[in-house]
C-alpha cells in the first residue's frame, strides 16, 4: 500500500497523553492514515519518504492560540517599561507599519514559530493583515487571522480607527479573498481588539456577522484592571457580562489572558463554552495570575499563546515551563498542592486546548488516524532528555524548541533536521534587521 510519508521506531504522544513507544506512523496526502507497531506498518507501507523516529518523540504540533505577527520587529523593546506600554509604544509602532513591514514580521513570526514547534497559530489582528495571510501561506503554517478593528480610544491614531461599517466591511472582504487559502489551512475571523477601544455597537455588529459568516472572533478579555474598571464605570458590568449583553458570548469566540475573572465570570463563560487563552510570561509581568486551577475544575476550554515576540519569544515550551512554575508558586504553595495544575494537563492546553481554540479539535491538536498530519519530531537523544523516568514531565519542564528536529504541517514537511524548507531564512532577517531601524524612527520609539 502506498503513502506519502512513513515515520518509523518512534514514541508518540498519544490522545490522552501518555507516550506510546515502538510506533509508526502513515500519512498520506493531508492526513494521518494508520498507526501501529514498527514492524508490521513497515511491511503494509511502501511510503514516498521514511522518516527515521529512531530516538525521537512525534507529538502533535503546538498551538499558539494568541499571537501578534506584527509586533515581531518590537523583541527587546518593552521589557522594563513603565506604564502606558499599549499607549507610548505598541500603538505607535503598529500605526507606522506599511504592507511589506508587517509581510516580513509575519514571516519572520512563522519562521521562529516553526522553529520552536508551533505549526498553527491565531493571531488577534493588526494592520496590513492580508500580508500576514500571505506570509502564513507561504510559510505552510495553519493559522486564523484577524484583522484589528477598534473605533474609539482617545490614543488611539485615525489610521488605526474605522466607522463600525468600515471595520466590518474590510474583515468581510478578507475573508471572501482569503478564508480557506493555503488548501485550507487559512482562517478569516473577526476580532475585538479590546472593550476600551471598540464601542458597543461595532462589538454587536461583529458578533452577529460572525455568526452569519459561521467564523470566529478573537478578543482580548480581563487582561487589565483598567479593562474591568472601564466596564463597570461605563456599562455597570463586568467584561464578561458586557460582552454576553451585545451578544458576543459564545462558542466560537476566543478570549486571551483571562486574568481578572471572578467566580461568576468564569460560570459564564462556561455557560456559553468560550474558549480562553493564557499568555503565561506576558501576563505574569504586569497582570497577574489567572484562576485556571478553578477554570480547569468547571470544564473550560483553555489553550496557551505567547501574546508575540515584543515582550518574549513565540515559544510554547517556554510558556509552559513559567506556567507551570507560576501557577505552582501561586495557588499550589500556599495550600501545599503539589500538582495544582500536572505536566499532562500544560501539554493538553499548548495541543489541544490550542485546537479548541481555534475551533479545530476535530481535526487537529491530538494524533489520531483521520486527522490532519499536523505534528512535530522532538530529539529525545540528549543529557537533557534522557534517561527519563516520566517523559512527559520532562518534555514539560526540560524541553526546548531546539529540541525540535522536523515539522509536518497538513501532511507536508516544512522544516526537516532544523531546515526549514518553506521560508528563506537568511534574506528574512536580513529584511527585519533593516526594517527595525527604519520603523522605530517613523514611530518615535
Amino acid at each position: 500500500m502506498n503513502c506519502d510519508i512513513l515515520i518509523t521506531n518512534c514514541s508518540m504522544l498519544s490522545s490522552d497523553f501518555n507516550i506510546l513507544d515502538d510506533v509508526s506512523m502513515a500519512i498520506n496526502d493531508t492526513r494521518v492514515v494508520d498507526i501501529g507497531k514498527d514492524e508490521n506498518l513497515k511491511a503494509k507501507y511502501e511510503p514516498k519518504e521514511v522518516i527515521s523516529g529512531r530516538n525521537k518523540l512525534v507529538m502533535p504540533g503546538l498551538i499558539d492560540a494568541h499571537t501578534h505577527c506584527c509586533q515581531q520587529l518590537l523583541r527587546g523593546r518593552v521589557m522594563d517599561e513603565y506604564p502606558m506600554i499599549w499607549a507610548r509604544i505598541l500603538v505607535p509602532f503598529e500605526s507606522s507599519l506599511n504592507e511589506e513591514d508587517v509581510y516580513y514580521s509575519a514571516k519572520l513570526s512563522c519562521l521562529e514559530m516553526i522553529r520552536s514547534g508551533t505549526t498553527a497559530f491565531a493571531d488577534s489582528g493588526g494592520v496590513h493583515m492580508h500580508k500576514a495571510v500571505e506570509a502564513a501561506i507561504e510559510s505552510g503554517m495553519r493559522a486564523a487571522i484577524a484583522r484589528s478593528t477598534m473605533d474609539t480610544g482617545a490614543f488611539i491614531p485615525t489610521s488605526m480607527k474605522d466607522t463600525p461599517e468600515e471595520a466590518i466591511s474590510k474583515t468581510e472582504k478578507l475573508f471572501r479573498e482569503y478564508n480557506g487559502e493555503g488548501n485550507g489551512r487559512i482562517k478569516i475571523w473577526f476580532a475585538v481588539r479590546q472593550v476600551m477601544t471598540c464601542t458597543e455597537n461595532l462589538i454587536a455588529m461583529i458578533a452577529e456577522k460572525a455568526r452569519e459568516l459561521h467564523t470566529g472572533v478573537h478578543a482580548h478579555l480581563a487582561e487589565h484592571k483598567d479593562e474591568v474598571s472601564f466596564c463597570l464605570q461605563n456599562y455597570k458590568k463586568r467584561p464578561p457580562e458586557f460582552l454576553d449583553s451585545v451578544g458576543l458570548l459564545g462558542p466560537n469566540l476566543l478570549t486571551a489572558h483571562n486574568v481578572l475573572l471572578s467566580e461568576g465570570d468564569i460560570t459564564l463563560l462556561k455557560e456559553r463554552d468560550v474558549k480562553l487563552v493564557h499568555c503565561p510570561r506576558s501576563n505574569f509581568g504586569s497582570h497577574g495570575f489567572p484562576k485556571t486551577p478553578r477554570m480547569l475544575e468547571v470544564g473550560l476550554s483553555v489553550g496557551l499563546g505567547s501574546d508575540g515576540a515584543a515582550g518574549s519569544s513565540l515559544s510554547l515550551f517556554d510558556e509552559m515551563k513559567v506556567f507551570r512554575s507560576g501557577i505552582h508558586a501561586f495557588w499550589g504553595l500556599p495550600i501545599f498542592d503539589p500538582v495544582i495544575l500536572r505536566a499532562s494537563e500544560l501539554l493538553k492546553m499548548a495541543t489541544l486546548g490550542g485546537a479548541k481554540a481555534l475551533l479545530l479539535d476535530d481535526e487537529i491538536g491530538t494524533i489520531e488516524v483521520g486527522k490532519k498530519a499536523d505534528l512535530i519530531l522532538i530529539d529525545l537523544d540528549q543529557p537533557h532528555l534522557t534517561p527519563t523516568h516520566n517523559l512527559v514531565n520532562t518534555i514539560v519542564e526540560c524541553a526546548t524548541g531546539k529540541d525540535v528536529t522536523d515539522s509536518i504541517i497538513d501532511g507536508r514537511v516544512v522544516m526537516k533536521n532544523r531546515e526549514v524548507k518553506t521560508l528563506d531564512e537568511e534574506k528574512i532577517i536580513y529584511e527585519c534587521k533593516q526594517r527595525m531601524t527604519s520603523i522605530s524612527k517613523r514611530a518615535g520609539i
